[in-house]
This record gives C-alpha cells, sequence and structure tokens, in this order.
C-alpha cells in the first residue's frame, strides 16, 4: 500500500512529467500559451485522478529510467543495422522477402517494460508490433531473418535485464 506522500509525489511526478511533454512537443515559450499548457496538463491530471486512470505501480519520473538509458544506445544501433537490412532488401533486384506474422513471448514483469518491448519491436525497420496481450506480442515482420531475430530474444533480455536491475 502506497503512502499519502507516495501518492501525492506520483501525482506531482504525472504533472512534471506531462508539462515537460507538452513543452517539448509545442516549441512555443510565450508567456501565454506556457500558462495554457500547464492549464491543460492540470486539467489532464486532475480528471486523471478522479477518474482513477492513474496507475500507481507504475514510475513516471522516478529514477526507473535510467535503467533503460544503456538499452536506448543499443537500440539505436539495432536500429541502424535493420535499416540497412531493409535497405539490402528492397535494393536487391530480386526483392527477396517473406513477409509473416509470428508471436513473441515477453518476459517482462511491468506493463511499462512491455509496452517499451512492444514499442522497440516497432521502432526497428521491418519489424511491427501488431497486438500486446499479456505478455504475448504479435508481430508482423518482413523477412525470415528478422522474424528469427526477435525470436532468438536478445531485446527481450536486455529489457528484462534493465527492468530487474537492483543498482540503479
Amino acid at each position: 500500500m502506497m503512502s499519502k506522500y507516495d501518492i501525492f509525489f506520483h501525482k506531482i511526478s504525472l504533472i512534471i512529467s506531462l508539462a515537460f511533454l507538452w513543452v517539448m512537443l509545442s516549441g512555443h515559450y510565450t508567456p501565454l500559451l506556457l500558462s495554457l499548457g500547464l492549464l491543460s496538463v492540470l486539467i489532464v491530471a486532475i480528471i486523471s485522478s478522479r477518474m482513477n486512470l492513474i496507475i500507481f505501480d507504475q514510475p513516471i519520473l522516478q529514477l526507473y529510467f535510467i535503467k533503460f538509458i544503456p538499452y536506448g544506445f543499443w537500440l539505436i544501433f539495432q536500429i541502424i543495422k535493420s535499416n540497412i537490412d531493409v535497405c539490402k532488401l528492397i535494393l536487391n533486384p530480386k526483392l527477396p522477402i517473406s513477409p509473416r506474422l509470428v508471436t513473441v513471448r515477453s518476459s517482462q514483469l511491468s506493463n511499462f517494460a512491455k509496452v517499451i518491448y512492444a514499442n522497440s519491436i516497432t521502432l526497428t525497420p521491418g519489424t511491427i508490433s501488431i497486438d500486446l496481450d499479456g505478455s504475448d506480442i504479435e508481430v508482423h515482420s518482413l523477412s525470415k531473418i528478422g522474424a528469427e531475430g526477435l525470436k532468438a530474444g536478445d531485446m527481450d533480455r536486455k529489457i528484462t535485464s534493465a527492468e530487474a536491475n537492483p543498482y540503479v
């Protein structure tokens, strides 16, 4: 059970995160637009709180995201590598694609980490997450090699290890 302090900190973290996201996405820094953005963030936070849409077991602004920074660098490398592989497939005159649907099992415990896994699959060219149902992710792969790469489980293991890292 979370204390009132933890719930308060969680709500404040949500407000700060939403405000930061709003500022980054809007790109407008005039006093009027900043105040309207803050007002909209507060309204969203209040409505979400009243509707019990805020999940308190999921981190928002806490140091949890720091665990995923090394994974982010690894993912960038995988995106570049996948871009090259997809370019080779498309530029090949024989167009050796073999599209397929595969179901990949995620070993993550939190919904946050499962969503990161599904979104990471979509970010890598040649694969798209279609459905996330419990621990199963249905994926469309452009090639057999891409499907086999997912089945090997490197991405899954890296996210699970970041999720379980006790040192941060």
